[in-house]
């Protein structure tokens, strides 16, 4: 699943987060009483990813007598934190909301667990571009998700058409299909969280450096604005208007009616060549076209080849509450989670690429075409996930592609900046 779509997570996050810089985290320890195994509580975030780690606690349970893992799916993060009774090992997506747990010290150092050295530098990195914490690794990535253009080969192949490189090569890509009859990418407009995760993010991220901007953007704080070197103005004006062009001359002409499971049908039908989603989608395109030969390559933005980029999330990252009272216990299933097996047979199962250097390779061909990208760290995460929730950035998109102007729109964005960080 998108981590766009967990909208009453992400909230319950960033209210605890707001709720901890005032009242703080009581450290505590402690197992549990009677002399039994000590109780691990084990928050889980992905829905898709239960039956998984259900069966995998049932097997460490049921290897050893010292420590009970139970899975919680359910319970609110939020109130854990506040009441001093968080969850002792969360594995959940990793993003600008959950990192306000960390900058306020709410989650233990994990620096010195043998896990943490295995650990890629370069996946470590994007822990650290959304918060870090003086003296602490509190978080350690799990699994990420790579996302780029998923393409119809047998389309592709038909018309005679190769994986596009530069922008040149991409957008006569899209006059073949369309001479053609063939619908070159398929649109969901009627979701707002399609066109940021999917058409802002790929054409931002394979222009600019995003980690930089936004570095910059928050630095800028209040003064961002019309006078400013940097905004979403001035530093994203020409590739949103790249979007804005791909998307009014190569996609279908029902965008703004069609949702998520309405793309994710049509495109298995065969309804267009390319569709702007994740890894997320192959099983539900699956379900009606378990067969259809898929691929993905990054989305050319540029002439030069060398500024290919995939887009990157956090699919899953662990890190242990400083308030847990089963901090050993907890420590214990993480280096049990964290073994390679367990980690790549989930890697495999869920399409994401592994986070150690002991990682196996990816080797399902829908996704081994952002491999070598993957490996040389050309990626960057998405651009509209960094921006705060409170700042209506997807429906301001969706607005630019159904026809708003691209301008007025990002100077709206800079001006909701502004009086956010006043506010801060």
């Amino acid at each position: 699943m998108p981590e766009n779509s967990r909208p009453h997570t992400r909230a319950r996050i960033r209210t605890a987060a707001a709720l901890l810089a005032l009242i703080g985290v009581a450290a505590t320890t402690g197992c549990a009483a009677g002399g039994g195994p000590e109780q691990v509580r084990f928050l889980l975030s992905k829905p898709e990813a239960i039956p998984y780690f259900r069966d995998l606690i049932a097997e460490y349970n049921g290897s050893q007598n010292d420590v009970h893992v139970v899975l919680d799916s359910a319970s609110n993060l939020q109130a854990g934190f506040l009441r001093g009774n968080p969850p002792d090992l969360g594995l959940l997506n990793y993003n600008m909301e959950m990192a306000r747990f960390m900058e306020r010290g709410a989650l233990s150092d994990l620096s010195d667990m043998p896990e943490a050295d295995r650990i890629l530098p370069q996946v470590q990195e994007l822990v650290d571009q959304y918060a870090t914490y003086p003296g602490r690794t509190s978080v350690l990535p799990y699994s990420v998700m790579a996302a780029s253009v998923i393409y119809n080969k047998r389309l592709f192949e038909d018309n005679g058409v190769e994986v596009p490189t530069t922008l040149d090569e991409l957008e006569a890509a899209c006059e073949t299909f369309t001479a053609a009859g063939v619908t070159p990418f398929y649109a969901t407009y009627k979701d707002p969280w399609t066109v940021a995760q999917g058409w802002f993010d790929y054409t931002v991220g394979g222009t600019v450096d995003v980690a930089s901007f936004y570095d910059e953007m928050k630095e800028l704080g209040t003064a961002v604005g019309p006078e400013s070197d940097v905004s979403f103005q001035k530093t994203l004006g020409e590739p949103v208007s790249l979007m804005k062009q791909l998307s009014d001359g190569c996609t279908n002409q029902d965008a703004a009616s069609k949702g998520y499971g309405d793309g994710n049908l049509a495109f298995a039908q065969g309804e267009a060549a390319m569709y702007l989603q994740g890894p997320w989608a192959f099983g539900e395109i699956a379900k009606t076209s378990p067969d259809l030969e898929l691929g993905t390559f990054p989305l050319p933005v540029t002439n030069d080849p060398g500024d290919l980029k995939v887009r990157v999330n956090l699919d899953l990252a662990a890190w242990i509450p400083e308030a847990s009272r089963h901090k050993e216990g907890a420590r214990a299933f993480l280096s049990y989670l964290f073994q390679k097996e367990v980690m790549d047979q989930y890697n495999a199962a869920q399409l994401g690429y592994g986070t150690t250097t002991d990682a196996a390779p990816v080797t399902d061909p829908r996704i081994v075409g952002m491999k070598k990208y993957f490996d040389a760290a050309d990626f960057y995460q998405g651009a509209s996930q960094q921006i705060p929730l409170t700042i209506p950035a997807a429906n301001y998109l969706q607005g630019i592609v159904l026809g708003s102007d691209v301008e007025a729109t990002l100077s709206t964005m800079d001006a909701d900046w502004a009086r956010l960080a006043l506010r801060q």
